[in-house]
């Protein structure tokens, strides 16, 4: 009867110990934010609770355009979201498979190497002038600014983790004479799969900052577009509510990866327990 009593209380006791244990410290951050900005009434300084509320207001219930949507969705979150992903995705095609080639070509990398090194080296918003020269303003520059930014970062973890193939499965893979479709698909790619989306997920969160920079620069509509109006207006609200909403996306994003990267590579723990419970 002891038993039957005391184990229906413990689920939620331990659920309440892992919020404190992974939120604690956040909420004791924001609560003294919110002491200090109270203390302080600053105007540059706004409470949480108030830039939440006026988040919500902007976000969620303000005038609505379609789909339950507001228009300030519709106007700067959606066109950002666009130039992100759009930005990212171009990256990471031509991250994996150049970092692939590289980390499969010894001479190709002995050449290729230090060019990447060069560029990577390059601050990527000072080029944002060149781009703007380039392609002139709009959604082509923000893609170039977001693409060069990220796509390094793609390609040297993608290229390592094609070098560390492990000869054991090489000469595994000559042995079978196996076609160099199954090579590349069934040894190559799951060896690097590791390596490429931690590139991904660096790259995901140079992308979002990329994508602000590119905005606040080139663009008439955007978070970063309007970042800067609401510094320039003097709308000290509006720029509370898009950096807290930009922090919001990138934890999210950062998240919503990390999910699919466990999903993907659930093969890689599965294969790893038998060796665990040998060793």
């Amino acid at each position: 009867m002891t038993a039957q009593r005391t184990a229906p209380t413990a689920a939620p006791v331990a659920g309440v110990r892992n919020f404190l244990g992974k939120w604690g410290l956040l909420l004791v951050l924001l609560v003294l934010w919110e002491l200090a900005t109270r203390a302080a009434d600053n105007v540059y300084f706004l409470p949480p609770t108030e830039i939440v509320a006026h988040a919500w207001q902007i976000w969620l219930t303000g005038p609505a355009s379609r789909l339950w949507l507001t228009d300030a969705v519709f106007r700067d979150v959606l066109p950002s979201l666009g130039r992100l992903f759009g930005g990212w995705l171009i990256s990471g095609v031509i991250g994996v498979v150049l970092g692939i080639a590289l980390g499969r070509s010894r001479k190709a990398a002995e050449y290729v190497g230090p060019l990447l090194d060069f560029f990577r080296s390059l601050p990527t918003p000072a080029l944002v002038p060149l781009f703007l020269v380039l392609f002139n303003l709009g959604t082509p520059m923000q893609l170039a600014t977001i693409v060069f930014g990220t796509v390094f970062t793609v390609v040297l973890n993608t290229a390592d983790g094609a070098a560390s193939v492990d000869s054991v499965k090489e000469q595994t893979a000559l042995a079978f004479r196996i076609s160099r479709w199954d090579w590349w698909t069934r040894i190559v790619l799951p060896a690097a799969a590791p390596k490429i989306f931690a590139g991904l997920r660096v790259s995901l969160s140079q992308a979002l900052i990329l994508m602000v920079v590119s905005e606040m620069v080139g663009a008439s509509s955007g978070l970063g577009f309007q970042l800067v109006y609401a510094q320039q207006q003097f709308e000290f609200p509006d720029l509370w509510a898009g950096i807290v909403l930009l922090a919001l996306l990138g934890y999210l994003l950062n998240t919503g990866l990390l999910a699919v990267q466990r999903r993907a590579l659930s093969w890689q723990q599965r294969s790893d327990q038998p060796a665990q419970a040998k060793g």
